[in-house]
């Protein structure tokens, strides 16, 4: 089977990489200076320097090439990338099965990846999302990984997985794409809580008790939109909550240990130099479950940071100060 990735950011190039394992992989992306680089280089020495390309590995700017005769597209953009990439498949007629990696909530109408798909795909066509614990250089490296494939029709989850899966990428099948997506998104606003709390030398008892009533948090809005709260106990939930709330790799993690330094969000931005998912996605969460009426002060308290200058010291006495009240997972 050929595989299409579409973008070619540290993550897309991780997945193709592993992917070209058993299959013909193309990797696009728009940048023709990129595409030349990794041509000549046979590997994407912006992100990911150390990983050379396998043979089955190609590279292309147009995306009607990559998609040719493709027996599947993976979108590997930011989430913000989505909906103008399912917008040129669909100019171009394609009927290929899509998955994408895409985490968060579309700025602005809150969607989540497939509610974005369903607008922009032709109905018949199967999609999904791909989604877990696993940093894309970890991923480059052949280091052993699991994640999930979600889908809403598990006959073509378990598909992909059977079609997909190597030694070294372990793949696993769910029929909850809603509680997958939000599992994706939410962790990375709860990663940059975590960042905070540990920037602040808070402690290991203090990030352990943030991350548990932060997957408490993920459990409420899963179910609120319609996802299984069991969901929240696997790969794509606390597996790819530990990860990104723990390790060095972490973008949004380092959103947090940056802000615990004092740095606006303008600064956290500038020193990061890649995205955060989290940032953006933080606002559009706090924003459904205000609307849901979702009781998620987590989410909120990282948002008053991020976006309305609130102290950090201040946000960590309002969470410790909330009334005492019997435990709730969900």
């Amino acid at each position: 089977m050929k595989l299409a990735v579409l973008g070619a950011g540290a993550w897309g190039t991780a997945l193709a990489i592993r992917f070209a394992d058993r299959q013909s992989v193309t990797l696009w992306s728009r940048e023709a200076e990129q595409v030349a680089t990794m041509r000549n280089e046979a590997c994407n020495p912006r992100y990911l320097p150390d990983a050379p390309f396998p043979a089955q590995l190609q590279v292309t700017t147009s995306m009607a090439e990559a998609i040719s005769d493709a027996g599947l597209i993976l979108i590997v953009t930011p989430m913000s990338g989505l909906r103008s990439t399912l917008k040129a498949l669909a100019e171009l007629g394609n009927t290929a099965p899509v998955l994408w990696a895409c985490k968060g909530l579309e700025a602005g109408t809150m969607l989540l990846p497939h509610q974005v798909a369903e607008q922009e795909m032709p109905d018949h066509i199967p999609r999904g999302m791909l989604s877990g614990p696993s940093f894309a250089q970890e991923v480059a490296k052949g280091l052993p990984a699991a994640v999930t494939i979600a889908a809403s029709d598990a006959v073509f989850a378990q598909q992909v997985v059977n079609d997909l899966n190597t030694n070294v990428l372990r793949l696993y099948a769910s029929d909850d794409l809603v509680g997958v997506e939000i599992g994706a998104a939410v962790k990375n606003v709860m990663a940059i809580a975590a960042g905070v709390a540990d920037g602040l030398n808070l402690g290991l008892n203090a990030r352990a008790a943030l991350l548990t009533r932060g997957l408490a948090e993920m459990a409420r809005f899963c179910v609120a939109l319609g996802g299984k709260p069991e969901t929240m106990m696997g790969l794509a939930g606390i597996g790819d909550l530990m990860l990104t709330a723990t390790g060095d790799l972490s973008r949004n993690r380092r959103v947090g240990l940056l802000l615990a330094q004092g740095l606006d969000l303008d600064g956290v931005l500038k020193n990061l130099g890649h995205v955060a998912e989290g940032v953006p996605t933080a606002r559009e969460v706090l924003r459904q479950a205000n609307e849901l009426g979702i009781d998620m002060p987590i989410t909120q308290s990282v948002c008053q940071v991020l976006f309305e200058q609130a102290q950090v010291s201040d946000i960590i006495a309002d969470l410790m100060g909330r009334s005492p009240k019997m435990e709730a997972v969900v």
